[in-house]
């Protein structure tokens, strides 16, 4: 016998399941993925966004060919707390970075994007500030999931650069 307790399991894991995201599912050819997070970047100061004045050709190539993410909302008013939100998932309440310069560094269990691709097989990579985590620490990319970084592991050095 079926009880309603059984069916709102079974409905709860059919919403689950249909939300898993594309890279986790089997393909046939693998994605190429690029992120690109910049600070202090107006919403509209591409010009695949529409600026007259800053003319960006490379990321309009990518724009043109990719996907946009257009309802997003950063997840600190700070970089390094944003990163930890956006490499881990994580609402900023629940990550272990919560501020720029000197803060408590990605634990080694906290799972990133650039951990679970490489479970599915990408070459991954990350460029510029990283801010999770400075070298010595558990929070380091290459600790991640990541198997190239370059760039500064302290945000705050990037910042007088």
């Amino acid at each position: 016998m079926i009880l309603l307790r059984d069916l709102c399991k079974i409905a709860s894991l059919a919403a689950i399941l249909s939300t898993v995201p594309a890279f986790l599912l089997p393909a046939k050819e693998k994605l190429n993925v690029v992120y690109i997070m910049a600070d202090e970047l107006g919403y509209f100061e591409t010009s695949y966004m529409g600026s007259k004045t800053i003319t960006t050709p490379r990321i309009d190539d990518l724009a043109k060919r990719g996907v946009w993410f257009t309802q997003g909302l950063a997840g600190s008013a700070v970089c390094a707390p944003t990163r930890c939100c956006f490499l881990t998932g994580k609402h900023s309440g629940h990550t272990s970075v919560r501020v720029n310069g000197g803060g408590t560094p990605l634990r080694s269990d906290e799972q990133t994007i650039g951990s679970m691709l490489k479970r599915r097989g990408y070459a991954t990579g990350g460029f510029g500030k990283w801010g999770c985590g400075g070298r010595g620490s558990t929070g380091v990319p290459e600790d991640h999931g990541f198997d190239l970084f370059v760039g500064y592991y302290d945000q705050v050095h990037a910042h007088s650069y």
